[in-house]
């Protein structure tokens, strides 16, 4: 089993910036993408960022050019950095791990945290 821990949300100003942390802990796992979803009130769930192993990226248009997405595998780590934050990017974010562990692929969910862009 593995457990994602994810922090790094709260309140900002538009224009500010916010970074996002997910590690992984548990099981021994092998990485086929990990990243962020999202969702707002009376929103649907969007992708924000994701990236595999190897390190392709794939972000959702709306924060192309504003987040960018790394890993960190030595310590288990996903990292998303939010700069120029908009009203629109207000919601609950979400870390998932798409990994193979114990014979078994299956995805893997953090706790999520709350992003919340206002003036």
């Amino acid at each position: 089993q593995v457990q994602l821990a994810e922090s790094g949300g709260g309140l900002v100003q538009p224009g500010g910036s916010l970074g996002l942390s997910c590690t992984a802990s548990g099981s021994s796992f092998i990485t086929y993408t990990t990243g962020w979803y999202r969702q707002a009130p009376g929103k649907e769930r969007e992708l924000v960022a994701a990236i595999a192993d190897g390190g392709y990226t794939n972000y959702t248009d709306s924060v192309k050019g504003r987040f960018t997405i790394s890993s960190h595998s030595a310590g288990n780590t996903v990292y998303l950095q939010m700069n120029s934050l908009k009203p629109e990017d207000t919601a609950n974010y979400y870390c998932f791990l798409v990994a193979r562990t114990a014979g078994r692929t299956a995805t893997y969910w953090g706790q999520g945290t709350q992003v919340t862009v206002s003036s």
